[in-house]
């Protein structure tokens, strides 16, 4: 939630509660709007629980701290003996949320210097206004769509980026960036947490599509960190180099979110064929290096096979 929607939301849920707390009649009225401050959170779901567990917690509070003032008097030693038997509680039953609001309606009972039935009820309808309130004006959480369509996009530049590098560094024999594939990574997990967070905002609206294709991306670039090792690990012939470098910026090229994979496939099962068929090596350099190059066109093909996969599952999703 960017800063000024949480602003605006703070303002407004503060705003209501305290409006409403007063129709009502209730004391400390200004209560209701910090515990409203207090509810609004990033997305509707952990408002929607902390709620809940500030309500439960409220009750718990309440009860050990009537008991305690009804039995003990209303003293300074004995409030402090209330948080000695509460927080301990309301961290083994998790509800931990509310220690600091909680506590803050307690002091109502300290300061009225009463256990009432009605100063007790005034408290709890003080948590359930702030915090009602506070979920109501949060439901309002505008769409992450073009955001995350925003972020597909730069994912496939970055993923187009790295297979080009790779490309260069096999057609001169250097070495690619592994920079580039951190750059990625850190894009990708900043994709995921943003479908998280829709996902609790929006748990009615599919968000499935997205969050396997950030996931599909991530699992491409993973197999490319293994081929970037490899290419270090070996020397390439120039032609088997020119050929692979070729299928690696030709794959660059047709990278986006509609292609099925299924030509590049077959010019992967080509040249695995032509390789197989070619001269068996003579030298163990020659025979370590043809190994590696089997793995990493075993690599690619993995690569490839997960995009296939995904517009297996997604394809008459992306021709809508």
């Amino acid at each position: 939630m960017s800063l000024p929607l949480r602003t605006f939301k703070i303002a407004v849920a503060a705003f209501i509660a305290i409006l409403i707390a007063e129709s009502v009649g209730l004391s400390y009225a200004i209560s209701a709007g910090i515990i409203a401050i207090l509810s609004i959170l990033d997305t509707n779901k952990s408002s929607f629980l902390t709620a809940i567990q500030r309500v439960i917690s409220t009750v718990l509070a309440l009860f050990i701290a009537a008991v305690l003032f009804y039995f003990l008097g209303f003293k300074v030693y004995v409030f402090a003996l209330y948080l000695l038997i509460y927080v301990p509680l309301a961290y083994r039953l998790g509800v931990e949320s509310g220690v600091a609001p909680c506590s803050v309606l307690v002091t109502h009972l300290l300061a009225e210097q009463s256990v009432a039935w009605s100063l007790i009820s005034n408290e709890l309808m003080l948590m359930l206004i702030g915090a009602g309130i506070a979920i109501i004006v949060n439901l309002y959480m505008p769409s992450k769509e073009t955001i995350f369509l925003g972020l597909m996009k730069d994912a496939d530049e970055k993923l187009k980026e790295i297979l080009v590098d790779i490309s260069e560094a096999l057609l001169h024999n250097g070495e690619s960036k592994e920079s580039e594939l951190d750059a990625l990574d850190l894009l990708l997990d900043q994709a995921s947490d943003l479908v998280l967070t829709e996902t609790e905002n929006r748990p009615w609206k599919e968000t499935h599509y997205y969050s396997n294709y950030f996931e599909m991306r991530r699992n491409q670039n993973r197999i490319l960190r293994y081929i970037h090792h490899n290419i270090s690990l070996c020397t390439i012939p120039i032609k088997e180099g020119k050929i692979l470098s070729g299928l690696l910026y030709l794959t660059a090229d047709q990278l986006h979110e509609n292609n099925t994979g299924e030509f590049l496939l077959e010019d992967i099962r080509l040249l695995l064929d032509e390789f197989r068929n070619s001269q068996l090596p003579q030298a163990r350099e020659e025979f370590e290096n043809r190994a590696l190059l089997f793995q990493i066109l075993n690599d690619f093909t993995r690569f490839i096979q997960l995009k296939k996969t995904f517009y297996n599952e997604y394809g008459i999703f992306l021709e809508e």
